[in-house]
């Protein structure tokens, strides 16, 4: 059973920093894309940012500068790095992946973590 778990939320101040992580595990044979979403109350969740298999990233207008995304493949681990934190980054973010099973049956499946909470408040 595959699964996504994500840790290192926590509460911060504006303008400090924060590093979030996931890890996957289970009968995993390759992951593709993985990336980094996050919803904040009353708001739909929003795209933060994606790295593929080779690292290639590509991140949200609201987050360019200021975070970047990062990925061991040997570890099956994706990060997050927060800096320059601003109130309207406070949400749960969730890590996702793009993951096959099987080299014979090579389906891919997407996957959620349950989310890890970021506060920023003074």
């Amino acid at each position: 059973q595959v699964q996504l778990v994500e840790s290192g939320g926590g509460l911060v101040q504006p303008g400090g920093s924060l590093r979030l992580s996931c890890v996957a595990s289970g009968s995993i044979f390759r992951i593709n894309d993985m990336g980094w979403y996050r919803q904040a109350p009353g708001k739909e969740r929003a795209l933060v940012g994606t790295v593929d298999s080779d690292g290639s990233t590509n991140y949200a207008d609201s987050v360019k500068g200021r975070f970047t995304i990062s990925r061991d493949n040997a570890k099956k681990e994706v990060h997050l790095q927060m800096n320059s934190l601003k109130p309207e980054d406070a949400a749960v973010y969730y890590c996702n992946a793009f993951i096959a099973t099987s080299l014979i049956f090579y389906n891919v499946k997407e996957y959620w973590g349950k989310g890890t909470l970021v506060t920023v408040s003074s």
